[in-house]
């Protein structure tokens, strides 16, 4: 039976929970908080109706959780490790660097990070770096099965290879990413149409729930499948990416976009949260959150059956 160490049970780490839990893992978390695992308790209570229409391990239990008084206590006897701490540099190479000097020397650390290089985490680890990698997932994490693995200047082709089979079952799809990068990749993407995305609201150009409707009712219905270049790909007609290109490339010139963030002035901050509130029409978060898993369950049920592996098309991701 595999063992996950989960250090830090915000939302990030409750999702590696209630995921883990539902795989047949056991697991065992620390958190300082000594309301950590009433939370966490509750947390799974309202992610396991969707887990169980997805489908539960034969071994699946919630009862297979327990709390640690220690990191060292947790570690102990983990077959994977994830940290999952708030996002301050220096907190994460402190606590990465406990983990490191508590945990076999083979058992890979992997950080929930969004946008932190695994270097710079590894640099106060001295027993093992290079087992220290990024990790890093998607809310809600027990659903979204992308996980964005990215080594740094101590790690070995083996420990990410060790690491793509232990997400894998966990039923996750990892992305191995070529090099380290601030903000790896999905964020990257996701930051960009952010920050247009503030821009028309500053601009006065469209609201949160217009700007939200053009990507639910157009172009977000298409990424599901196909992402962003297969989707352009098909734009190009029967010649494909390259007619795109010739036809569609002199726009990049174009001032279209405004990829610098704008200045999150109190007035612009207004407009979102107001916009935000009015989007969610007095509904509570743990509602929407509900809204939202109920939603993603029925889209995984389908987008599953058109994934590459449907088509033949094994060892794509």
């Amino acid at each position: 039976m595999n063992r996950l160490a989960i250090i830090g049970t915000g939302v990030i780490g409750n999702g590696w929970i209630a995921r883990a839990l539902a795989q047949g893992w056991n697991v065992v978390a620390f958190d300082p908080d000594p309301n950590a695992p009433a939370r966490t308790q509750a947390f799974i209570d309202n992610a396991w109706p969707s887990l169980t229409q997805l489908g539960l391990a034969p071994n699946a239990s919630p009862e297979r959780l327990t709390f640690a008084a220690t990191i060292e206590e947790a570690v102990n006897g983990a077959d994977l490790i994830q940290e999952n701490v708030p996002e301050r540099l220096e907190l994460k190479q402190e606590i990465l660097a406990a983990i490191d000097a508590a945990a076999a020397a083979d058992v890979i650390i992997g950080s929930s990070t969004s946008g932190f290089k695994p270097t710079d985490l590894q640099q106060n680890c001295q027993q093992a770096p290079g087992r220290v990698i990024v990790a890093h997932p998607f809310n809600p994490v027990y659903l979204l099965p992308l996980v964005e693995l990215v080594g740094g200047e101590a790690t070995q082709p083996a420990q990410i290879a060790s690491a793509q089979a232990l997400y894998q079952s966990l039923a996750m799809r990892p992305l191995v990413v070529r090099r380290e990068i601030e903000g790896h990749i999905a964020d990257r993407l996701m930051e960009a149409l952010w920050r247009e995305a503030l821009h028309l609201v500053n601009d006065g150009v469209a609201t949160t729930e217009e700007i939200d409707a053009a990507v639910v009712y157009g172009c977000g219905l298409r990424w599901p499948l196909m992402g962003t270049f297969l989707t352009f790909h098909l734009a190009g007609g029967e010649p494909g990416m390259r007619h795109m290109l010739e036809q569609f490339g002199p726009a990049l010139k174009l001032p279209w976009t405004k990829l610098e963030a704008p200045e999150l002035t109190d007035e612009l901050i207004d407009k979102v949260v107001e916009g935000c509130e009015h989007q969610a029409a007095g509904r509570s978060v743990a509602t929407l959150d509900r809204r939202r898993d109920d939603f993603l369950v029925e889209l995984l049920e389908v987008v599953q059956k058109y994934w590459p592996e449907a088509e033949g098309l094994k060892g794509r991701i």
